[in-house]
């Protein structure tokens, strides 16, 4: 079996860098807009955090699904296990992501 621990402890990391890097930078965006007097609790701010919540959302889905099916597939085929993980990570990660891009478009079309 593999060992998965690395492998969140390296993703938590890196999600929680990026976390503190993207408030930094909207945190920035905020006050330059109160500078030039500009309403700073604009709709966009709002709509990004809803569909921040639907592409982790779905991103966790397809990781899910691809561990289920990476361990089915080196139960039942001759894949070594790392190629069968990761790739099915990759793979439904990439198609939950897919999947959360053209919702939220669907919903920006809709005015929602």
């Amino acid at each position: 079996m593999i060992e998965l621990t690395p492998v969140l402890v390296l993703v938590v990391i890196f999600g929680f860098t990026y976390g503190i890097i993207a408030l930094l930078v909207r945190r920035k965006e905020r006050m330059a807009l109160i500078e030039k007097g500009v309403d700073a609790s604009g709709l966009e701010f709002k709509q990004s955090v809803n569909y921040y919540a639907l592409k982790i959302g779905l991103l966790c889905i397809g990781v899910a699904i691809g561990l289920i099916i990476g361990a089915t597939l080196v139960e039942t085929t001759t894949l070594n296990n790392e190629a069968a993980y990761f790739s099915m990570i990759f793979l439904f990660g990439g198609i939950g992501l897919v999947v959360s891009h053209f919702m939220e478009k669907k919903e920006r079309k809709e005015g929602i």
